[in-house]
């Protein structure tokens, strides 16, 4: 903005307002121009950057990188169905132990040498079939389980001494006060 065009748009101005308007003018412009160098500079550091991080990758060979991501993405693959499978072995470890335990066995690693495992695992329904199993074991070798039937014949003690062994005085006395009539001298 021009002196003149001051003096044209407001006849009869004095000298003192038309500075008074070219100041509010040149801050305006001032301030407009302080915006604008800060965002040019702003942009100038992110070309440099730009410009520097493009030079890193000079030389760089896309198609070993992408190569390399290839192979990265399938080992990253690999890794994973071998956690899960992992995880399933532990699954069906799991399964098959509280299965054996809660058949009563007396000693799991015997069963479990018993049990077509790999079939058991490929089971679509293990638990069931783990179940099936363990009582065809059962009904095969019932030895290996602990016995549910009570026991009919139990041995009990005779009542009499030790034959050809000594008694303690304990026993003797205890044997005696029973049988009044036997001789403990010799059983002592």
């Amino acid at each position: 903005m021009k002196r003149e065009d001051i003096s044209k748009i407001f006849e009869g101005a004095t000298e003192e307002q038309i500075n008074a308007v070219l100041d509010i003018n040149s801050a305006d412009i001032g301030n407009a121009r302080k915006k604008l160098e800060a965002e040019r500079d702003n942009y100038k550091t992110q070309l440099e950057t730009a410009q520097t991080a493009l030079k890193d990758f000079e030389g760089v060979d896309v198609k070993e990188l992408n190569g390399r991501i290839t192979s990265l993405t399938a080992d990253l693959a690999a890794k994973e169905s071998e956690y899960q499978a992992k995880i399933a072995e532990m699954e069906f470890n799991a399964v098959l132990d509280a299965a054996i335990s809660g058949s009563n066995a007396k000693n799991a690693k015997s069963v479990k040498a018993l049990l077509d495992i790999e079939a058991l695992k490929a089971s679509k329904n293990q638990s069931e079939d783990i179940a099936a199993a363990l009582g065809k074991v059962k009904t095969e070798a019932d030895y290996l389980f602990v016995s549910e039937e009570p026991i009919y014949n139990p041995v009990a003690p005779t009542g009499t001494p030790n034959p050809g062994g000594k008694m303690s005085l304990i026993e003797a006395m205890k044997y005696k006060n029973e049988h009044p009539d036997a001789d403990v001298s010799t059983l002592i």
